[in-house]
């Protein structure tokens, strides 16, 4: 009497197919937001600190409403020292309100003028102020012209400055630094994986035949 041996052979148990594009899914969005949100910290380093630095210009917040609607508050507005001659009517500029005093105001120039010792003065006035501002700017009390404006980023402006930039800023730099590094070995071990995958589904497929 002859015994037929039946053997069998456990079919791997593969992952449903929704299940994997579902994490494949979420792995995709995480990656996104994330690389989004580096993104965003990078370009409001560059605006507040980096850019600016490089160029030796000064970034500061708009603190009142007196340029509205084109520069609220929060605004951050970036000015480079720019000789006085180059200043014309329209442009935005940065002075002190009295010459050496801390204490800065950023209004558009309506007119410019040359006194009898030579020197340029500027009438000033807020874009939402429905009076120029009573005294004149001069040249000492320049601070600079406007290079460019960031709507909200004034706040952060703000909230950098003194102690607290010299603490977060290279807090912020090693977070970068370690969500990068945490990324690219997310993204080594997944590349490592399919290709365990590819190998066990090629293996399987010349065992089948």
């Amino acid at each position: 009497m002859t015994t037929l041996a039946i053997s069998a052979t456990a079919s791997p148990v593969t992952e449903a197919p929704t299940a994997g594009v579902f994490r494949r899914s979420l792995r995709f969005v995480g990656s996104t937001l994330g690389m989004l949100v580096l993104v965003g910290l990078l370009l409001v380093a560059g605006a507040t600190i980096a850019v600016p630095a490089v160029i030796g210009a000064t970034p500061l917040a708009v603190l009142t409403s007196s340029m509205e609607p084109t520069y609220p508050p929060g605004t951050l507005v970036v000015v480079q020292p720019t000789p006085a001659e180059d200043i014309l009517v329209g442009d935005v500029v940065t002075f002190q309100l009295h010459s050496g005093k801390p204490a800065v105001v950023t209004h558009r120039v309506i007119e410019v003028a040359v006194n009898a010792t030579g020197e340029h003065v500027f009438r000033t006035q807020g874009d939402n102020n429905p009076e120029p501002d009573p005294q004149p700017v001069r040249e000492v009390q320049l601070k600079g012209k406007l290079l460019y404006a960031v709507p909200g980023l004034g706040w952060v402006q703000n909230a950098l400055n003194g102690e607290l930039r010299a603490l977060l800023v290279p807090v912020i730099a090693g977070g970068l630094f370690l969500y990068a590094a945490i990324t690219l070995a997310r993204a080594a071990v997944d590349r490592r994986r399919r290709k365990r995958t590819e190998l066990a589904a090629e293996t399987q497929s010349r065992e089948d035949a």
